[in-house]
């Protein structure tokens, strides 16, 4: 347990891969003015097996709810993660991110970014059994256990720019 500070973004589904590299690496600039070392922007399809199993290292998958989840016959691989069909739920992969990698002086990483996600997930005979809700929009969710300010003010680079969706810090007034 802790003190965390909560960050979640989201774009337009219109936004195009390439415009938001480019704010990231306007991000990144900035980042490393902060002292982050080494920086890193990726904007990546994870269309192959290596790279589904990049984007594991990226991100926990997208959580989806769904009462068309319990019992369906969706196999726990690349289409979802986490699968539980009992409570039908279940972790969305997304199908590519543009993200910028930070790491901190103790050689922590940290993820900003966006991801886009499949909006439907279908069973084995090609029945849609859960929906995301995004609309192909791009989205990241993610939190640091960190009172550092410097992870503030990334995020408030991403608020300048409207892709925050919703930010909490329980450092603030602790």
């Amino acid at each position: 347990m802790g003190l965390t500070y909560h960050f979640e973004f989201m774009a337009a589904a219109t936004e195009t891969a390439e415009n938001l590299e480019r704010f990231l690496r306007g991000v990144e600039k900035k980042a490393q003015a902060m002292g982050f070392r080494p920086t890193m922007v990726l904007n990546a399809a994870f269309d192959s097996t290596e790279r589904k199993q990049f984007a594991r290292r990226l991100t926990t998958g997208l959580p989806v709810e769904d009462a068309r989840l319990r019992g369906a016959n969706v196999p726990d691989d690349s289409r979802v993660w986490h699968l539980d069909a009992a409570n039908g739920t279940c972790r969305m992969p997304p199908s590519s991110g543009v993200v910028l990698v930070v790491t901190d002086e103790g050689a922590r990483e940290t993820i900003f970014g966006f991801f886009r996600f499949p909006e439907r997930l279908r069973d084995t005979k090609g029945k849609v059994v859960a929906e995301t809700g995004l609309g192909e929009a791009w989205y990241f969710r993610d939190h640091v256990k960190s009172g550092d300010p410097r992870f503030r003010k990334i995020v408030r680079q991403f608020a300048e720019a409207g892709y925050v969706k919703r930010e909490m810090d329980e450092f603030v007034g602790a």
